[in-house]
């Protein structure tokens, strides 16, 4: 969804490891497969799958824990264009910190299949106080029409600006038809979201039972393709035409007490 306006939390929270939450490290990610699958998202499960359940209102207070910044290198190879992001989780949402969510945002975004494979970008997680050159947002569906532009429904992600904003209706439900696991589908979230802000378009299925391109609204169909999380596959940027479908958006979701 292309953005038209800027959003500003009303306040920030910090959420800081040692301060009774615990920072929890997931195993390293998958490495590329062989060959490509006919559906890499469901034969490639999240390296920090979990089985927490998420509870949410329909509208939150736009109030945010921040996740503490990665010590480790950043994600890619030694060269191309440095982008740091914060990653942030609406206070109202439970069952999930800011922690465990950055975790599974910086696992996906460090799997060698993920935006960094190409050369062109080497991203890393900045902590609370850090200059950040965009924020990856975990809200509620009422605080995902605040920050998102476009038609407040209520269902789907987006990126607006900087903001790389995640329904949490979405990353705890999934949607139907997928084909693969919830763990696969988060994957497909932030890899798409995180592509708008590195400049990237929609793209449509290239053909009859090939993988989905990433950039292509897998949330609303897969018209044809088989789910795909990644942008790189065996080594290579797998691309779709430009373009996007019309399809019609779910009813927005209610929450989830």
């Amino acid at each position: 969804m292309r953005a038209t306006r800027r959003w500003t939390p009303t306040v920030a929270l910090v959420l800081l490891a040692g301060c009774g939450t615990a920072v929890q490290a997931g195993p390293s990610a998958p490495q590329p497969p062989a060959t490509v699958p006919r559906s890499p998202a469901a034969t490639q499960p999240s390296p920090a799958a979990s089985p927490e359940r998420i509870t949410y209102p329909a509208a939150g207070g736009q109030r945010f824990a921040i996740a503490p910044g990665e010590t480790a290198a950043p994600a890619g190879k030694k060269k191309g264009d440095l982008l740091r992001y914060r990653v942030v989780v609406e206070r109202d949402i439970r069952g999930i910190t800011a922690a465990r969510f950055a975790t599974v945002v910086t696992a996906t975004l460090r799997d060698p299949r993920s935006w960094t494979a190409g050369g062109e970008w080497r991203l890393q997680r900045v902590g609370p106080g850090a200059e950040a050159d965009f924020t990856v947002r975990l809200v509620t569906p009422k605080t995902r029409d605040a920050i998102c532009a476009g038609a407040p429904d209520g269902y789907t992600s987006c990126r607006t600006h900087d903001d790389v904003v995640v329904n949490v209706a979405r990353w705890a439900k999934g949607v139907p038809g997928y084909g693969a696991s919830l763990d696969a589908y988060r994957q497909y979230v932030i890899n798409h979201e995180v592509g708008h802000r590195l400049g990237q378009a929609h793209e449509r299925c290239p053909a009859e039972g090939d993988p989905a391109p990433v950039m292509q609204q897998q949330t609303l169909g897969l018209h044809g393709c088989t789910a795909n999380a990644w942008p790189y596959l065996n080594g290579e940027r797998h691309r779709g035409r430009i373009g996007a479908y019309d399809d019609e958006v779910p009813p927005r979701d209610r929450g989830r007490d």
